[in-house]
């Protein structure tokens, strides 16, 4: 499987093709398509690097200002956690064993990795921010204990993948929860806490960004505005950023 040749406008002959999973390379072919979104967009303005202090001096919808002292950066792209000559990006698979489980592993868009920082990026065109599946179906181990299919949730256990070691989620949701946050925050939580053990692991300045059109900002601004209320890390939380693909695109192509 590859992405129809109309889906690119560059860097169609990169090694990356021939190792992405199949539910990447199909989200291409989707006429809404983030994957086509991102690629087209990040892939011509990273030859061979983002510059760290070009992307912090763009417009962004949410975000402090950067301390004055903040080193530059050459921010190096993986796809889907992998370069565009095909590597996959060190510790990663590790993080996910030891945090995912044994379930299907994280996707997660965009790293950005320089010598000093690691910025993660959800990368939305038309969508909003995903919630919890097990939820939603009813299968939640807190929630729906006769018809889920594990105990406890791991997100909610002592342990790496615990949510409220990061997050301010509050207690252990059960039947009586005005709010179930790690329903609604479940894919921003998983990335966020994916990206600080792996920035842990690799000594990097970890920050948590999202790329998305301008127009598609109200639709999820006030979920990311609960999200990082939640933050408990006030360093984490002032290194966060939105930014639209309109002021990416501002960036010089190489």
């Amino acid at each position: 499987m590859k992405p129809e040749p109309a889906r690119l406008w560059a860097g169609s002959r990169e090694r990356i093709f021939t190792v992405l999973p199949g539910t990447v390379l199909a989200n291409f072919n989707n006429p809404r398509s983030e994957n086509a979104l991102l690629w087209n967009i990040i892939y011509p303005r990273a030859q061979p690097y983002l510059s760290l202090h070009s992307l912090l001096r763009l417009k962004h919808f949410w975000g402090s200002s950067s301390p004055d002292d903040v080193k530059d950066d050459q921010l190096i792209p993986y796809y889907w956690g992998y370069s565009q000559n095909g590597s996959r990006l060190h510790a990663l698979d590790d993080v996910l064993n030891e945090l995912d489980g044994s379930g299907p592993k994280t996707e997660i868009d965009l790293f950005l990795l320089g010598q000093r920082n690691i910025i993660l990026v959800e990368a939305k065109h038309t969508s909003v921010f995903g919630r919890c599946m097990r939820y939603s179906s009813r299968r939640c181990p807190e929630i729906h204990p006769a018809e889920a299919d594990e105990s406890v949730c791991r997100y909610w256990e002592p342990g790496p993948a615990n949510f409220v070691d990061a997050l301010a989620f509050g207690s252990r949701p059960d039947y009586d929860a005005e709010e179930i946050p790690c329903y609604t925050h479940y894919q921003l939580a998983r990335t966020f806490v994916i990206g600080k053990t792996l920035a842990e692991q690799l000594s990097r300045q970890f920050a948590l960004w999202v790329f998305l059109p301008q127009k598609h900002w109200r639709v999820v601004e006030k979920t990311w505005m609960d999200f990082v209320d939640r933050v408990v890390d006030d360093h984490l939380w002032r290194w966060m950023r939105v930014i639209s693909w309109e002021q990416i695109q501002t960036l010089p192509s190489r």
